[in-house]
């Protein structure tokens, strides 16, 4: 059911007829990824783009090296360019790309049947998933809080956590101002009827009335 399409494993059973199949099957498995990604999570034009195309770059590499030897190192490489997001990012675009790498070598190897069905049962998961409430708190918030050198930020903030939040955890503290202040990062947990205007003019007052940055922790940081 799954057999792959080449007829030998060496690129001289490569003809013009396969290789556009592939192509063309990779571009289309790549769409359907980039869609995916687009509705379950947030996005960028060029992320898109990338992850479109992703699927044909790695499938016309391990058309090139398939049955030699360098084989096993070429994959190592393709599957070392997630590091090209080695800047900020969350953990679905980690997602999406792997997934589309892996579509590609699986197109690149002609197991085309098998791609298609991996990329139609996982998308359908990944829909699923988006839907459905797993582990998301819709009261979570990221805060930023800017306090002057003099001021001690361990137990500055205390009480007024304690009235606003079920939670608190202090995640980063980086200084900033040419070393004259401080940035402190927290993710807090608020409670149901607290009032968040209330909430931040009650820091304002305490930090001093300098910058305070709050948002909605809409998606965890990749590492």
């Amino acid at each position: 059911m799954f057999e792959s399409i080449f007829t030998t494993t060496t690129t001289t059973g490569l003809t013009f007829g396969n290789a556009a199949i592939c192509i063309v099957s990779a571009l289309i498995m790549g769409a359907i990824i980039a869609i995916v990604h687009m509705k379950t999570s947030k996005y960028t034009k060029n992320f898109v783009i990338s992850i479109a195309v992703l699927p044909a770059l790695v499938e016309l590499a391990i058309m090139m090296v398939n049955g030699n030897l360098g084989t096993a190192v070429s994959i190592m490489g393709i599957f070392g360019l997630i590091r090209f997001r080695s800047i900020e990012g969350n953990s679905k675009e980690i997602i999406s790309v792997f997934f589309a790498m892996v579509i590609g070598l699986a197109v690149g190897m002609g197991h085309i049947a098998f791609a298609a069905t991996v990329t139609l049962v996982v998308s359908l998961i990944m829909l699923i998933y988006n839907k459905i409430p797993v582990g998301s708190k819709e009261n979570e918030r990221n805060l930023k809080i800017v306090i002057p050198e003099n001021l001690n930020y361990t137990n500055v903030f205390d009480e007024i956590f304690s009235e606003y939040t079920v939670k608190n955890e202090l995640q980063k503290v980086k200084t900033t101002n040419m070393g004259s202040m401080y940035e402190l990062s927290y993710v807090v947990e608020m409670k149901k009827d607290a009032d968040e205007k209330k909430f931040l003019d009650d820091l304002r007052v305490r930090n001093g009335n300098l910058n305070i940055i709050m948002s909605k922790n809409l998606d965890d940081q990749a590492l």
